[in-house]
C-alpha cells in the first residue's frame, strides 16, 4: 500500500510541475510583469512603460514640511517654489551628482511619480495587480553601496524587482547603436549632475571618464559671473534659463533681461545679459570637457581611436540642446559629433530598446554584476 501511495505522489508532483511550467510560459496579463523604466537623474526623473513610451518627465525636487513631518510637493511644483518658501518648508534634492543623497526623500519621490504615471495604467486590473518589474540606469562611478541604494529605493516604492544597467550602455542603445558590436563608439552624455564620456564595445565599457562640472555646476558659474560683473544675485532657475535659451556656440548674439537682487541695496535690479557674457562664464568649463575627451582618446588603444574617428562622437543629455555645441566639439576634438533626435531621453529610450529582445537585459546585467 505504501508503494502505491509513493507512486501516486510522484505522478501528482510530476503533473503539477509540468502544469506550473506550462502556465509560466503563457503570456497572460495576470502572470506577466508590468515593465517600468527609470532614469533617476540629478535634475530630471524620467519614467517610461514598456510599449507606452515616456509617461513622466519631472524635476527631481520635493518639498518637506518640517512641522507635519511629511513631503507635500513633488516634481515641477516643488521646483517652482524653490527660494520662495517659508522656513518650515524645505526643498530637497534627493540625488546629487547621480548618487542618492537622501534615501527617504528619493523613495517618497518615486512613490509619488509612480502614483501619477504608472498607477493609471493599472486601474483596469483592480483585482489582480501584475508585479512591477523595474529597469533602471546608474552612473559608472557609483559604488556597490550606491547602486544598492538605487535598487532599494525603487523596491520600497512598490516595485517587485529591479534590474540595474550602466547608463552609458543604455544611452548608446538609445542612439540606435548595437552595443554588442565590437566596433567601438564614443558616447558623451552631458546631464545636469554628471558628464560621462565612455567608449562602448562588445556589450561593455572599454574606458570611461566622469566629470562633475555638468549642468548644475554651469548654473553656479553663471551666477558667480553676474554677481562679480553686475553686482546682482540671480536664482538657480534664472541661471538655467540663461544657459539653455541665451547661450550658444553659433555666433548668434542674444540678449535677455533678467532680474535679481542688487548687492548695493538688496532691492530688485534688472540687467541685460548677452550671449557673449554667458559664453565668457562657461568657456573654460567647456574647454575642460574637451580636454577630458582628448585625454580619454589618448589613453585608448590605437585600434579604438581609429574606429571612433570613423563613427564619431554621439552626443546625449540635456546640455546637447545648446545650439552649435556639436560644431564646437567637432572643432576642438577634430572628430565628427552626432546629435540624435531624442538626445535628452537617450538613456530611458535605450532601456526600452534593450528590453525588446529577450535575454539582452539579463546579459548586460550580468556584465554589470561582474
Amino acid at each position: 500500500m505504501q508503494d502505491i501511495f509513493s507512486y501516486l505522489s510522484v505522478i501528482i508532483i510530476t503533473y503539477m510541475t509540468s502544469l506550473f511550467d506550462t502556465l509560466r510560459n503563457i503570456s497572460l496579463p495576470f502572470f506577466t510583469g508590468f515593465k517600468v523604466y527609470f532614469d533617476l537623474g540629478t535634475t530630471t526623473t524620467r519614467i517610461a512603460i514598456k510599449d507606452k513610451g515616456i509617461v513622466l518627465k519631472e524635476p527631481s525636487f520635493l518639498a518637506y514640511n518640517t512641522e507635519v513631518k511629511d513631503y507635500i510637493f513633488f516634481g515641477t511644483e516643488a521646483k517652482n517654489i524653490m527660494g520662495k518658501t517659508p522656513e518650515f518648508l524645505k526643498i530637497i534634492r534627493p540625488i546629487i551628482s547621480g548618487i542618492v543623497s537622501d534615501f527617504d526623500a528619493e523613495v517618497a519621490l518615486i512613490k509619488k511619480f509612480i502614483e501619477r504615471s504608472v498607477s493609471p495604467y493599472l486601474q483596469s486590473r483592480i483585482f489582480i495587480q501584475p508585479p512591477l518589474e523595474a529597469l533602471a540606469v546608474f552612473p559608472v562611478i557609483t559604488t556597490e553601496i550606491e547602486q544598492k541604494a538605487v535598487e532599494e529605493a525603487i523596491l520600497k516604492a512598490q516595485c517587485n524587482s529591479v534590474t540595474l544597467i550602466k547608463k552609458p550602455l543604455a544611452s548608446a542603445a538609445g542612439c540606435d547603436i548595437n552595443i554588442f558590436s565590437h566596433k567601438p563608439n564614443l558616447i558623451l552624455d552631458m546631464g545636469g549632475g554628471l558628464i560621462e564620456i565612455s567608449i562602448i564595445s562588445g556589450g561593455g565599457i572599454v574606458t570611461n571618464k566622469t566629470l562633475k562640472n555638468a549642468g548644475e555646476h554651469m548654473d553656479k558659474l553663471i551666477a558667480n559671473y553676474v554677481y562679480l560683473k553686475h553686482g546682482v544675485v540671480l536664482g538657480e532657475a534664472t541661471c538655467e534659463r540663461l544657459k539653455l535659451e541665451c547661450f550658444n556656440f553659433t555666433g548668434e548674439e542674444k540678449i535677455q533681461l533678467v532680474r535679481g537682487k542688487s548687492l548695493e541695496n538688496g532691492l530688485p535690479k534688472s540687467v541685460k545679459i548677452k550671449t557673449s557674457d554667458v559664453r565668457e562664464a562657461l568657456y573654460n568649463n567647456f574647454i575642460q570637457i574637451t580636454d577630458a575627451i582628448k585625454e580619454l582618446i589618448e589613453l585608448s588603444p590605437p585600434e579604438v581611436v581609429d574606429e571612433v574617428f570613423d563613427t564619431g562622437i554621439f552626443l546625449t543629455g540635456k546640455l546637447a540642446a545648446i545650439e552649435g555645441l556639436d560644431t564646437f566639439l567637432n572643432q576642438e576634438v577634430k572628430i565628427e559629433v552626432n546629435k540624435t533626435p531624442h538626445f535628452s531621453d537617450a538613456a530611458i529610450y535605450g532601456l526600452a530598446v534593450l528590453d525588446k529582445e529577450k535575454g539582452v537585459v539579463q546579459k548586460i546585467a550580468s556584465y554589470t554584476r561582474n
